[in-house]
């Protein structure tokens, strides 16, 4: 099962457990964030696509972190006339875990799904 959510004018592909990128929300780490526009569920052969988001469908998820991307540098040139502009710009974004989708009829958690974090948490407590 997986969604198609819009978040800051953008569109991401996510499934229950996945970690995403988005552009900054403004929240602190742990805090749970509902992704109230789902433009399209896929749960086996069941497709649900809205118009122009699915009535009902929310996608819930945790925030992990908050990161900045990398440097892009900006240099304007004009030559012969002594004009020179430089700029730079890191720009913030939002480690979140997709914990569930649910719409009407149907939904998935993360206890659904296997977690792959847990095996290998459960070798290092082993092996400690």
């Amino acid at each position: 099962m997986y969604a198609v959510v819009r978040s800051n004018g953008k569109q991401y592909k996510v499934a229950v457990g996945d970690e995403i990128q988005l552009e900054a929300l403004g929240f602190e780490p742990g805090e749970t964030v509902e992704l109230g526009e789902v433009l399209m569920i896929v749960d086996g052969d069941d497709v649900r696509i809205g118009k122009p988001t699915v009535a009902g469908a929310t996608v819930r998820a945790t925030v992990v972190s908050e990161t900045r991307g990398p440097k892009i540098e900006i240099f304007k040139f004009k030559a012969k006339k002594r004009y020179r502009k430089h700029q730079g710009h890191r720009q913030t974004y939002t480690r979140v875990k997709v914990n569930e989708i649910a719409a009407e009829g149907i939904s998935a958690r993360a206890t659904d799904v296997q977690d792959i974090a847990a095996p290998q948490a459960a070798t290092e407590e082993s092996e400690a």
